[in-house]
């Protein structure tokens, strides 16, 4: 999108020279890796990075407002709240389609929401990957509110371990050597000595819990927990020791309750001219008359499973749960990522650290996914070239 690093970029590409940085990726973190890497960076010029940082402070006004438990206590659900929550959320990602306005200028549209961690440690990390392959200008940085990697590292470090020594830290997961989001959990461990351990191994001994490693049991006094509730619901059977609705002796970083309270559930509260119009659809008594430019969203679903794009009058009837649901109007995504045989569309997160003591959340960094299908998902994109997960680089 800035046109001089995107031509030096292409000029330098190749698909060997992205195997081999593919290669690279895997001799450092042997077999963790499971999701595609695009291709490419992003190269954010500085017009969209700003209305990105407009976008983001829109949502965070409605996110402070004095009313948002109360308005967002029902985005819990039953026999799901997790005990101590605290003040606010210490995670914020915001993800936006990019688009053109009216006049044809590039702007964000809000897509979805998570008060809950994305890949922040592999967002440190990719881009120093694509350096080390292509030639990247200085005028671009992966960062925003922080001035470089190093920098970004030290935050992110203070929030997670919170003052605890990384021994009694866990990332917590369910089976986390079988996600595929695993590489990232291999990177905050090297960064930050923090373990992945999974739910079933956690022991749990009165209010305390402890893992073991290196055949020693060690107090958990924090968990940074990677843990979504429709995971857990996949297998039912599953009794571990540690019930995340337990009382125990720990602190949160990242409660679980905020993944349900800035959600897909708080779109319809946030009004700007970055987020489309959104319905809880058991609030509405008729549909919109352009239903076609709809989609349709299960408020309680993660990575995009159950979103419906074609939608009538008789399909919404036919749904028995509707305070289950919210209709988003549809954002047209625009083709502004110049691959070697086309154009590609494109998602730009941006990534938010915001520490129970600080006042307002910082943005830190992104992370971008590319896409050629009808969604940014990975169903939408298989046997593609130029998609997948990959790093915005904002101009400085």
């Amino acid at each position: 999108m800035i046109p001089e690093p995107r031509q030096q970029f292409n000029a330098a590409f190749s698909p060997a020279r992205y195997q081999q940085m593919l290669a690279d990726i895997d001799q450092q973190l042997p077999g963790q890796l499971e999701f595609r890497v695009a291709e490419t960076p992003v190269f954010v010029p500085a017009a969209l990075r700003d209305r990105l940082i407009k976008a983001g402070q829109d949502i965070i006004q409605v996110l402070q407002e004095p009313d948002f438990k109360q308005l967002t206590e029902a985005a819990i659900p039953a026999g799901q709240r997790v005990p101590d929550e605290d003040a606010h959320a210490e995670f914020l990602t915001f993800d936006f389609a990019v688009c053109r306005d009216e006049q044809g200028e590039l702007e964000p549209q809000l897509i979805e929401m998570q008060g809950f961690p994305s890949l922040y440690a592999f967002q440190a990390y990719l881009p120093e990957v694509f350096s080390r392959h292509y030639p990247i200008a200085a005028t671009v940085s992966p960062f925003l509110k922080v001035t470089d990697q190093a920098a970004y590292l030290i935050e992110l470090k203070e929030l997670l371990l919170g003052g605890e020594d990384p021994a009694h830290v866990i990332l917590l997961e369910l089976f986390p050597e079988q996600q595929k989001t695993r590489i990232d959990f291999a990177l905050t461990k090297k960064y930050f000595g923090i373990e992945a351990v999974s739910l079933p191994d956690v022991i749990k001994r009165g209010r305390q819990l402890f893992y073991i490693k290196d055949g020693r049991e060690i107090q958990i006094k924090r968990i940074y927990n990677r843990i979504i509730f429709d995971e857990l619901a996949r297998y039912p059977n599953l009794r571990p020791a540690f019930n995340l609705l337990d009382e125990v002796d720990i602190t949160w970083v990242g409660h679980p309750n905020w993944f349900f309270r800035i959600s897909k559930f708080t779109l319809p509260l946030i009004k700007s001219q970055y987020a489309p119009s959104s319905f809880y659809l058991q609030d509405l008594t008729t549909y919109p008359a352009d239903l076609e430019n709809y989609v349709l969203k299960p408020l309680y679903s993660f990575a995009g499973a159950g979103v419906k794009l074609h939608i009538t009058s008789a399909d919404l009837d036919a749904i028995t749960d509707k305070d289950n649901y919210l209709l988003q109007r549809k954002v047209t995504y625009a083709p502004v990522i110049q691959s070697p045989d086309g154009l590609v569309k494109c998602e730009i997160r941006l990534l938010y650290t915001w520490p129970q003591a600080a006042a307002y959340p910082k943005l830190v960094a992104g992370l971008a996914r590319l896409s050629r299908g009808e969604m940014i998902g990975v169903d939408f994109n298989k046997n593609k070239d130029w998609v997948g997960g990959t790093t915005p680089l904002f101009e400085r």
